[in-house]
């Protein structure tokens, strides 16, 4: 058994977790319109929750509009209602086909809320990182109960894996003030 094993399998799961955070945080609401803001909102359609990118063409015209071109207009009333019970706290406009996102300023209430959001976005990825840390350890253990690496291996790797996870819980870090200082910007 090779420590490039553990460390890749270990590593790849973080990867996933980082992939995730970047996903999750990229549809919080900032003072730019944004389409990736709407990719968390799923549609009741056709017995099944669905993304509104699989029922419409979303673009971006403007800095501060999002249109959403609805390819079944028996689906409009049904992505409007999701979006107003959304989190995002906007009033979309629908003419016929096409639904109308403004996307007004963050008042600074919203703002501080959206922080909040963002932090608890936050911790919940930090947890995720340790988990699959706390599950390298316990997959060290059984490998050293079961003699297939020595006292000094096992020592080596948990120093590895603990490093690996300060690495990625200071870039959820990073990602998180980048984000916040997009969110504060006017």
């Amino acid at each position: 058994m090779s420590s490039e094993f553990i460390e890749k399998n270990y590593s790849n799961k973080m990867d996933k977790t980082i992939q995730s955070f970047k996903k999750e945080i990229s549809t919080l609401r900032t003072g730019r319109a944004n389409s990736s803001m709407l990719d968390m909102i799923k549609v009741d359609v056709y017995g099944q929750f669905m993304p509104i990118n699989q029922l419409a063409t979303i673009s971006v015209p403007e800095p501060r509009l999002i249109t959403i071109q609805v390819w079944d207009k028996s689906n409009v009333s049904l992505i409007d209602s999701a979006i107003q019970k959304s989190e995002l706290g906007v009033n979309p406009q629908v003419d016929s086909q096409l639904i109308r996102i403004k996307i007004p300023d963050l008042t600074e209430e919203r703002r501080k809320e959206m922080i909040k959001i963002l932090k608890g976005m936050t911790e919940k990825n930090k947890v995720s990182i340790r988990n699959i840390r706390r599950e390298a350890n316990e997959d060290l253990k059984k490998k050293l109960k079961e003699k297939k690496i020595t006292e000094d291996q096992n020592k080596s790797f948990e120093k590895n894996t603990q490093k690996l996870t300060d690495d990625y819980i200071s870039t959820i870090d990073k990602i998180t003030a980048e984000k916040e200082k997009e969110i504060i910007q006017i």
